[in-house]
């Protein structure tokens, strides 16, 4: 894809087929990863790729999806499932404040990963205790986010927010063929030129 159209075209996805990543693209994904942009180049980043099927379903149980959304709607189902997880881990030893450096390589990640028609959500509300204990993550390291990974089988797009006093009208919500609508402010009230 040309870049502008990825970055348009990259939303959050929830549901997915069961089909497997293949170690190439996820090799991919983790180079993009590699290749983000870090503060003083300390790299404080590592990652635990999750894609054995039972250790995919133990980490989906500890994971919470679309909270604008009742579970019933928001938790993909079974059948839904991702079949991968990728974990961002802070090295605190490296840099204990690094969430700048997190967001661009989860953006390269998910942005990478998009390129190949593989959809990805952003998961912060997760057990953070438990996932870093089965993680095996040591004292000096912190899951930061994981990230879910499959082909979507739902469509993502953005509309533009209509009233932009009303603090609710940012909400994403599903549509009559449960395909993600993702408002978006106008330009013209993100932006100001001096």
């Amino acid at each position: 894809m040309e870049l502008m159209e990825l970055l348009m075209t990259r939303r959050t996805y929830r549901r997915f087929d069961q089909k497997k990543i293949s170690l190439d693209i996820i090799d991919e994904i983790l180079l993009a990863a590699r290749m983000a942009s870090s503060a003083a180049n300390k790299q404080p980043l590592s990652y635990v790729v999750i894609q054995n099927e039972e250790k995919v379903d133990a980490v989906f149980s500890h994971t919470k999806w679309a909270g604008y959304l009742p579970p019933e709607e928001g938790q993909p189902k079974k059948e839904e499932q991702p079949v991968l997880f990728i974990a961002v881990v802070q090295n605190l030893d490296i840099n204990r404040d690094c969430d700048t450096d997190a967001g661009l390589a989860i953006s390269n990640m998910t942005l990478a990963a998009w390129n190949h028609g593989v959809g990805s959500c952003i998961i912060g509300a997760c057990n953070k205790p438990v996932l870093s204990e089965m993680f095996g993550l040591t004292e000096n390291q912190k899951l930061h986010t994981v990230i879910a990974f499959g082909y979507p089988t739902h469509a993502s797009y953005i509309a533009d927010v209509e009233d932009k006093a009303d603090a609710e009208a940012i909400k994403y919500y599903m549509d009559e063929n449960r395909d993600y609508v993702v408002p978006k402010r106008n330009l013209s009230d993100v932006v100001k030129y001096l």
